[in-house]
């Protein structure tokens, strides 16, 4: 039996942070019922991040993987009441609208608590339900911009650079997720509901803690460190191959040694003894080791660090990641059905974790825009006529 078989989630949630928090959610046996506009639904459907064909964006299909699609008209009266009826027999409530959207609509905590008085109400935020800032709305650029993310993230040379990929939107998801679960678990043990307040802000603080904790407790900014490690050591760094780059993380005085005797650079073992010689050092030894690393292809010198103990990876593109044995034995990645009812399957980026038992598992393709309409109604409580009658009116779709 899976962790959350059993319980029901309204997800009213869209683009990336709250979707892949109730997509995990949903892996471990939740069932999670999408709440999405008519016509439009998500955003990812085709709107913000659809592809270059102007289709249903594949993040779709990686946040919502499982989970039963509702389209409804939340301003209509009788939409809300849809809503209504549904939250008596749902255990979780999460959105991630601007401070005071829920309200507006009828579904501030106080009021669905009045519905279902031990409900789990999560919701995500730029940054968060309280403060200044707090009607601010956020993207992940803006997060890593505004949580020092950016300041400690480039090269001194050309500036400060925002991650390639969704840091804090998915960080995020994965600490929404983290919250819901444990406020489950208390629930279980307390018979309490809970409110939560999940900000992207909050869980930047959380994805820099070690730099921040740092600042705060010897009051030193640190500068843009490039590929370099925050140590600031430079056998810990990207460097040049014949062919390529590779990440190196020569920190401990073992590896330092290995990596020197290993590139034919034994005398800077006595020459720098330890880290504050080799730190006071580092352009002399930078350049040596670009020197050498230079001569031959990453896969050679992959190769080789990795017989002597010493910690690399290759730089690998993402076709090349896609590829790899390591995470063909693991469950990150796996093949979904297609959305729409097409045929065939996808491969789709699905699950954070394994487990021996009753480990995350697709439950069923991404939905389409109002896919399961009828039967989430029928669960509210509504016969066949009355469906048809609020979808003549243009209540659902």
């Amino acid at each position: 039996m899976q962790a959350l078989a059993g319980l029901r989630i309204l997800d009213f949630t869209q683009v990336l942070a709250g979707p892949f928090a109730t997509q995990q959610l949903a892996g471990l046996g939740a069932e999670v019922i999408k709440v999405e506009t008519i016509g439009t639904g998500d955003m990812t459907r085709g709107g913000l991040l659809r592809d270059e064909h102007g289709q249903t964006a594949p993040s779709f299909t990686t946040c919502n993987v499982g989970k039963h699609s509702i389209a409804i008209d939340l301003k209509d009266a009788r939409g809300a009441e849809v809503i209504r009826r549904l939250l008596p027999d749902c255990d979780v409530l999460v959105e991630n609208f601007k401070p005071g959207v829920m309200g507006r609509l009828g579904f501030a905590y106080e009021v669905v608590r009045e519905r279902r008085p031990d409900i789990i109400y999560c919701s995500i935020s730029g940054y968060g339900q309280t403060g200044p800032a707090a009607e601010q709305p956020a993207f992940d650029g803006a997060i890593q911009a505004a949580s020092g993310m950016m300041s400690i993230t480039g090269h001194v040379e050309t500036g400060p650079v925002r991650t390639g990929f969704f840091a804090v939107d998915m960080s995020t998801a994965l600490n929404a997720a983290f919250a819901i679960s444990a406020a489950l678990l208390r629930r279980a043990r307390t018979g309490e509901g809970q409110r939560l307040d999940v900000s992207m802000l909050d869980t930047a603080m959380m994805m820099i803690a070690p730099q921040m904790s740092a600042y705060l407790a010897n009051g030193i900014l640190p500068d843009l460190l490039g590929n370099r490690s925050p140590t600031r050591q430079p056998t810990a760094n990207v460097f040049n191959t014949a062919d390529g780059y590779i990440q190196i993380a020569a920190l401990s005085e073992r590896h330092v040694e290995g990596l020197f005797g290993l590139l034919g650079l034994r005398e800077f073992a006595q020459r720098f003894p330890d880290a504050r010689s080799r730190i006071a050092n580092n352009a002399q030894i930078t350049d040596a080791l670009n020197a050498a690393l230079a001569g031959r292809t990453t896969a050679t010198w992959q190769t080789a660090l990795i017989e002597a103990g010493i910690p690399v990876a290759q730089v690998r593109s993402l076709d090349a990641v896609a590829r790899d044995e390591q995470l063909a034995t693991r469950l990150s990645i796996q093949d979904v059905p297609a959305i729409n009812g097409a045929s065939g399957s996808v491969r789709a980026v699905v699950s954070s974790h394994m487990a021996l038992t009753d480990a995350p598992t697709v439950q069923g393709a991404a939905p389409a825009l109002g896919e399961h309409t009828d039967q989430i109604m029928q669960l509210a409580g509504y016969s066949a006529s009355e469906i048809t009658e609020l979808r003549t009116a243009g209540v659902i779709a």
